[in-house]
């Protein structure tokens, strides 16, 4: 993963538990490590841990911000267990699944199913879902670790136009696999999406539809921060993709499928974690004012 820099890094919000998730997090996959720990002070939910930590290689990013969203199963982590990358794949897989147990609440159990030798989707005890599977070593190679989008409620069946979406949307842009539920898969509907991955500036994703009776949707409670070099580059991202006035907010937008962006200059992070305490105050205090990042405004902040 590390060949070349994460421009789209998966953002999950807690109400006060960012740095106990990333520490448990990290305590369970491999290659895994908490990069920077910055507190900023003073946000409308106080203060506010702000963790960058590592997942076998993947970045992610979480922040404890107060109890307005909870995570859901609408987004989750698909974890591929590869046999021929993984010594010992089955066990390690096993010892994850545990792990991941502690407190946490089986959706699928570990078992086999027609689509997987093994596999299993369980909610931690923070709320985050994670879909672990043993990978058929056959197949394209694919990351370990792999953020999954669920359409379901009213945007069941829209699985397909958000992946063309997303796939126009960004440059570096490619699709995967496209499975297509057949006949008889009730209330699933012929022809919607029962599997697919794309990848987006060398990030994977899966989409899929299901007509099942789900008790929840897309929310902010993970989003997907957009790294970007230049303000064109936070223009065009933000034309194409707010949907939804009333949620753009410090940098965040809606899409029309309900999927929560960040979409944020590439620099801000180095002003966040080796900023002073006055320069992260002063950068705190212009961000919380704007919609969409002015880039400009934020370097000023910080040269104070």
């Amino acid at each position: 993963m590390s060949k070349f820099k994460q421009k789209i890094v998966p953002h999950l919000w807690f109400d006060k538990e960012a740095k106990e998730a990333a520490k448990f997090y990290t305590s369970i996959f491999p290659e895994s490590k908490i990069t920077n720990v910055t507190t900023i002070h003073d946000t409308p939910s106080g203060d506010s841990d702000m963790v960058s930590f590592e997942l076998w290689g993947q970045k992610f990013m979480a922040i404890s911000a107060g109890p307005h969203f909870k995570l859901n199963p609408s987004i989750s982590f698909i974890v591929n267990f590869d046999p021929s990358r993984i010594k010992d794949a089955s066990e390690k897989m096993n010892e994850v699944w545990n792990k991941l147990s502690d407190g946490g609440t089986a959706l699928m159990p570990l078992d086999k199913y027609p689509f997987s030798e093994r596999y299993g989707w369980i909610q931690d005890k923070y709320g985050l879902s994670w879909q672990l599977m043993l990978t058929n070593p056959e197949g394209e190679e694919r990351p370990e670790i792999i953020p999954s989008l669920l359409f379901v409620g009213d945007k069941c069946g829209k699985a397909e136009e958000a992946l063309n979406f997303y796939l126009s949307v960004f440059k570096n842009a490619k699709q995967g696999h496209l499975a297509r539920y057949p006949k008889g898969m009730e209330p699933d509907k012929e022809g919607t999406i029962m599997f697919s991955d794309f990848s987006l500036e060398n990030q994977w994703f899966v989409a899929m539809d299901s007509a099942q009776e789900h008790q929840f949707t897309f929310n902010e409670a993970i989003s997907f921060m957009v790294y970007c070099d230049t303000q064109e580059e936070i223009d065009s991202y933000w034309e194409r993709l707010s949907a939804v006035p009333e949620a753009e907010q410090c940098g965040w937008l809606k899409d029309e499928y309900g999927v929560s962006w960040q979409i944020v200059p590439s620099e801000m992070d180095a002003m966040m974690s080796q900023g002073t305490s006055e320069q992260i105050a002063r950068i705190t205090e212009a961000f919380l004012k704007m919609k969409k990042f002015d880039l400009t405004e934020l370097q000023k902040a910080y040269k104070g």
